[in-house]
């Protein structure tokens, strides 16, 4: 249940018997409190005089008088200390005069008012009333005996007032206990999402946004392996664009770098998921294509080519095409080399050529 749903005495658990206990830690008996009710309306006809004073001194503490702020507040906190200083002399010390004094607390935690202020404020207000009783009270006995009640009532009052400060404090540390921990929870996912977003960046290569040579290397033996163990296929595809330095010299580094972008698209959308394409360097690429006969390969060969013609009908490319498996298996170095082979043997024929 939220917070705002439950009455401070809820919150921090009281009960008639903890009102009890403490009443009893104080030796705050029946009788005190009957002795305290029976002033009542003594110190009903003394009220006016006992607040004024009070705001009087309390105004005079520079302190208290910034916190108070200005007349309409004086005025809300004049009508709410009459109502305070007579629940002192009731006789009712339930349910609802807990809570009231628990809000006190709370309240003066909120507005920011110091445990040494508001104990100060309270030896202030014991004096004024206990001095309107020595006035108005003749038997020395009786009076004893009640500034005694009135102390230990006020004693009791301020346990209460003290408790929802503590708590008020706990609230705020676990408050940013939970702050800071949802910043670290966070903050541990901002890394971990940058982690990997530059995990992915050692990989790729930024031009294209396909793999890299390293990356190549590393996941090629990889696929060698599982191939080798599924008795399956491996073809790789190894191409480059012809006279790409011409291209750069007559059109422009841009329109190069467009061509070689214009590749990487090509072939994440030509090509299936399985499949590796890879950037090795310059203009060359690769694409590594497990569980992929030179029969296969081939139709992968045409629609790079088609979709190369289409967008560049004045440059080409040269592709060679290399397998490995299912009866025998060269190991990557071998493979490459195989496929760049095949590669400028298809350079010897004009135009885009595919060389098996």
């Amino acid at each position: 249940m939220p917070r705002t749903d439950k009455t401070l005495f809820e919150q921090l658990q009281m009960s008639d018997t903890e009102i009890s206990q403490r009443m009893a830690l104080l030796e705050l008996s029946q009788n005190d409190l009957n002795l305290l009710s029976q002033q009542k309306t003594l110190i009903e006809n003394n009220i006016d005089q006992i607040v004024e004073e009070f705001y009087q001194r309390q105004t005079a503490i520079d302190e208290i008088a910034l916190l108070i702020g200005d007349a309409d507040t004086l005025s809300r906190l004049n009508a709410a200390q009459r109502h305070y200083v007579i629940d002192l002399f009731t006789g009712q010390y339930g349910h609802d005069y807990v809570n009231n004094r628990l809000r006190i607390g709370m309240i003066h935690k909120r507005i920011g008012v110091e445990p040494k202020l508001y104990l100060s404020a309270v030896k202030s207000l014991k004096e004024l009333i206990s001095a309107t009783l020595s006035k108005e009270i003749q038997n020395s006995q009786v009076l004893d005996a009640t500034l005694n009640a009135l102390d230990k009532l006020l004693y009791f009052d301020i346990t209460l007032v003290f408790d929802t400060y503590i708590d008020c404090l706990i609230g705020e540390v676990e408050a940013a206990k939970q702050r800071a921990e949802d910043y670290a929870s966070s903050l541990e996912v901002t890394v971990a999402e940058r982690t990997k977003q530059l995990e992915e960046q050692t990989k790729h290569d930024p031009l294209t946004n396909l793999y890299n040579q390293g990356f190549m290397q590393e996941i090629f033996k990889k696929e060698l392996a599982l191939a080798q163990r599924h008795n399956t296929p491996l073809t790789l595809l190894y191409f480059d664009v012809d006279d790409f330095k011409q291209i750069n010299d007559l059109h422009g580094h841009l329109k190069g770098d467009e061509v070689l972008k214009f590749i990487g698209q090509v072939l994440l959308h030509t090509i299936r998921d399985s499949d590796l394409p890879c950037r090795c360097g310059g203009d060359e690429f690769c694409v590594i294509l497990p569980d992929c006969s030179l029969d296969d390969a081939q139709t992968v060969c045409q629609k790079i080519t088609d979709k190369f013609s289409q967008e560049y009908p004045d440059f080409s490319i040269s592709i060679g095409l290399a397998q490995t498996g299912p009866n025998q298996y060269s190991d990557a170095a071998t493979l490459i080399n195989e496929a760049d082979q095949k590669m400028y043997q298809a350079k010897s024929s004009h135009g885009i050529q595919v060389q098996s």
